[in-house]
């Protein structure tokens, strides 16, 4: 019983120090703060790739560059978009320190990447 309980939290161990799976990367550190709801919770208004249960609210989060100028644009609105849009229902991600500007960068570059 001990050898079996032994094998367990070592599989468990090694899940955790390797969490991979074969043919699969680790999830984008953008993409998690995007998802998460206790963060960034973007689907909670937009559709985003590999979401599950967007909202509706906002645009689906796509092709960013043909909206945005630039990544920096991007960046801007995800900071304040109260600054281009005094009624949006967006949070000011930045202004209210809700994500950090690494992690509002990160979100930035996942964002960008989506085709």
């Amino acid at each position: 019983m001990k050898a079996i309980i032994a094998l367990v939290v070592l599989s468990l161990l090694a899940c955790a120090a390797n969490p991979e799976k074969p043919g699969q990367t680790l999830i984008n550190p953008g993409k998690q703060i995007a998802f998460s709801r206790d963060k960034g919770n973007c689907l909670a208004c937009h559709k985003i790739e590999d979401g599950e249960f967007p909202g509706n609210i906002g645009p689906e989060l796509k092709a960013l560059s043909t909206r945005f100028t630039n990544k920096q644009q991007l960046r801007e609105q995800i900071w304040d978009a109260t600054r281009f849009n005094p009624e949006t229902s967006m949070p000011p991600f930045g202004k209210n320190k809700i994500l950090t500007n690494t992690e509002i960068d990160q979100v930035v570059d996942y964002l960008w990447g989506i085709k």
